[in-house]
């Protein structure tokens, strides 16, 4: 807890807040829109937080319907961000990774890091069940992370809210957005 306490001491409330424009995708061959709580979860703090919903959607574990959901949402130019929910594990239909990396330009190999860090501290080794990642398609940030509502509350509370927050120091993600460039340091 002390480590979430310093941390959120780093948000400068001096400093303007710019709001980005994240969608979230739900993988699932289970879920639906009424329970659908880790994609409910993620858009209710995205939101709280001040971002804009930019869109919403649930698609089977199938590695084109994945790829299809995500290049339509980096064709957008109004969403920023996507938050990708579930297909990370390693049952045989979990195949998330496999659709969103070959997509990427970049991989952002400091996202599992963290993001297994802080999932350490609520489910203890069970966080090595996870295949988390997080890149860039083209000028799009995506975020991968497990389908439970507890790893997506880690994600958002324990990592996405500040690496999203331009007020963030030393610095944020915020900057990397080509809308915010020059503009957000």
């Amino acid at each position: 807890m002390d480590a979430v306490l310093k941390t959120k001491a780093r948000i400068d409330e001096r400093l303007p807040f710019y709001p980005l424009n994240i969608a979230v995708l739900t993988v699932s061959d289970t879920r639906d829109e009424t329970t659908d709580t880790s994609g409910g979860l993620l858009a209710d703090r995205l939101a709280e937080a001040g971002h804009a919903l930019a869109g919403k959607a649930i698609v089977k574990d199938d590695v084109a319907a994945i790829q299809a959901q995500v290049k339509a949402w980096v064709a957008d130019p109004g969403v920023d961000v996507i938050l990708a929910t579930g297909g990370t594990g390693f049952a045989p239909r979990d195949v998330t990774p496999e659709a969103v990396r070959p997509l990427l330009r970049r991989e952002m190999d400091g996202f599992a890091v963290v993001f297994h860090q802080a999932s350490y501290g609520t489910v203890g080794v069970s966080t090595l069940q996870s295949r988390a990642l997080a890149g860039q398609i083209d000028d799009t940030f995506i975020f991968c992370v497990p389908g439970s509502t507890g790893a997506c509350r880690d994600a958002w509370d324990l990592v996405l809210a500040e690496e999203l927050d331009s007020r963030f120091k030393p610095c944020s993600l915020v900057g990397q957005i080509p809308r915010y460039r020059g503009v957000c340091a």
